[in-house]
């Protein structure tokens, strides 16, 4: 996946190298964000001082910014590292020219027929996303397995999406979507993401729960599948003897 150069070329010309570069920046920032400049210059075999050029330069464009509250993360010598995610205008760089047409077109079909309208084209949405990935993914496979052939799926079909280990080891993941290629269609149809959602569930054969997406102001597309259901001691009610009775 390759971002669009309207942005990511300055007014001076650069070389060819220098924008390449500069895009492969911004796509590791918008896949994993948050992330450090360390990282960065480590995943991408950079310099420190070629990584925070770089990320000056899409800081000062409006591309990427600092994520205000990055979570948890293992601690570093020295000063509190910043971390990066990409920014609406960054998330355009990957857009397709077709999303304000789409959008005027679901508006158009909601005038005309309500809200129903929009449904069934969500419902008909679902079908196609699960037809798109599901010769990608071994329906024999283990949970863990699938989850991973989706993710692996989307980032080849545009959504830059990621697989990310949560909680106790084994129990869950989280499929996180740095790009959204409908987003500014699924900002006024939420139902869109919806069916994203129903989608990935009926994929990886277990109930998957949305927990943040872009349209709806988040820096990416989270969703939470579960591995297993952890065990717990459960206790039966005591029976209700007959005698007496």
């Amino acid at each position: 996946m390759t971002a669009s150069r309207t942005s990511l070329e300055p007014e001076m010309a650069q070389s060819a190298e220098e924008v390449s570069t500069r895009e492969r920046v911004l796509t590791l920032v918008l896949e994993q964000g948050p992330v450090c400049a360390a990282d960065v210059a480590e995943e991408l075999e950079l310099t420190p001082a070629a990584v925070r050029r770089h990320i000056g330069a899409l800081e000062g464009q409006g591309l990427i910014q600092v994520q205000q509250n990055p979570g948890t993360f293992a601690p570093r010598r020295g000063r509190p590292a910043r971390y990066y995610v990409a920014t609406d205008a960054g998330r355009a760089e990957f857009s397709n020219a077709y999303s304000d047409l789409a959008v005027q077109l679901l508006a158009f079909m909601r005038e005309r027929g309500g809200d129903e309208m929009a449904d069934l084209f969500a419902d008909r949405r679902q079908g196609e996303l699960e037809r798109q990935f599901a010769d990608r993914i071994d329906p024999d496979a283990s949970v863990q397995e699938r989850a991973e052939a989706l993710a692996h799926a989307l980032t080849e079909d545009g959504y830059a999406a990621t697989l990310r280990s949560v909680g106790e080891a084994g129990f869950a993941v989280q499929l996180c979507q740095g790009h959204c290629p409908v987003q500014s269609i699924a900002e006024d149809f939420p139902q869109l993401c919806e069916a994203e959602t129903k989608a990935f569930s009926h994929l990886l054969g277990v109930h998957v729960q949305r927990l943040a997406t872009i349209a709806g102001g988040g820096y990416m597309c989270t969703t939470h599948v579960p591995l297993a259901l952890p065990t717990r001691q459960t206790t039966h009610p005591t029976e209700v003897g007959t005698e007496g009775i």
